[in-house]
């Protein structure tokens, strides 16, 4: 059973409230942030025991904005989401960069 913990705290004018153990279930870490009109979640997987070798950590960034999340639903030929557009994919190298 895991343990959910709740923290809300003010940002500015915005109330944000981060949250673990809902999501992600099978994931080592995952956590939701919210701050009433944006949302966002991250989780973590990695192995029980370090490996032999360099120090390396390779992480990878999906970011995703679904379309019925931002109150577009898709019609016509393509009813499901498509692939990343462009904004998406610059959004991922962005934060992916160093």
């Amino acid at each position: 059973m895991t343990l959910s913990v709740s923290k809300s705290f003010q940002y500015g004018s915005h109330t944000v409230t981060l949250e673990t153990g809902e999501l992600a279930r099978q994931a080592d870490r995952s956590r939701a942030r919210l701050d009433g009109r944006y949302g966002g979640a991250g989780d973590r997987v990695c192995a029980k025991e370090r490996a032999a070798g360099p120090r390396f950590l390779p992480l990878t960034v999906n970011y995703v904005e679904k379309t019925y999340a931002a109150g577009r639903i898709p019609g016509g030929f393509f009813k499901r989401e498509g692939r990343p557009t462009e904004k998406e994919t610059l959004t991922s190298r962005l934060i992916d960069r160093p």
